[in-house]
């Protein structure tokens, strides 16, 4: 391979990824508009509360009885 060559490819690799990184923070940005408002960041609480509703399990739901895993070996 040609010095030139390589020399192109490392340049359209910067280009790239610097347009993908544009376009993800212009996409994150448009999110945070809404109908001309610009939504606040959420706070510390809002946050942990959103994450702990996300991964937190069903809390009706009756496990104990529930089906063992057993490996089929």
């Amino acid at each position: 391979m040609s010095a030139r060559l390589i020399i192109a490819l490392v340049l359209a690799g910067i280009v790239g990824f610097g347009s993908g990184v544009g376009w993800t923070r212009w996409q994150m940005s448009a999110a945070q508009v809404t109908g001309g408002n610009t939504v606040q960041p959420s706070s510390d609480d809002a946050r942990r509360e959103r994450k702990e509703k996300f991964f937190s399990g069903d809390t009706d739901r009756n496990i104990r009885g529930g089906q063992e895993l057993k490996p089929r070996w």
